[in-house]
């Protein structure tokens, strides 16, 4: 086991003393706990395969492509942007 020290602003440590208060536990379980979620949260989003990303961009309709080959990439760039607003 190794000793961390960590550096928390004001809203971080008001958070921390609110966990403490409601769950009764120590600083140092709260902080394993955040951790662990922090890294499930990750994992998941990164758990998306560039197939799914692809599959959900309803790039054409009906079988048509909207876009020659050659302009495929900026054509994903522009369906991206449409769908997710980025």
């Amino acid at each position: 086991m190794s000793v961390r020290t960590v550096r928390l602003d004001d809203d971080a440590e008001l958070t921390l003393a609110a966990l403490r208060r409601q769950t009764g536990l120590s600083i140092s379980e709260v902080l394993k706990r955040g951790l662990h979620a922090y890294a499930a949260a990750v994992c998941e989003t990164t758990l998306v395969s560039p197939y799914e990303v692809y599959r959900r961009l309803d790039l054409a309709y009906d079988g048509d492509a909207i876009a020659p080959a050659s302009q495929a990439k900026a054509a994903v760039v522009e369906a991206i942007r449409k769908k997710y607003g980025r």
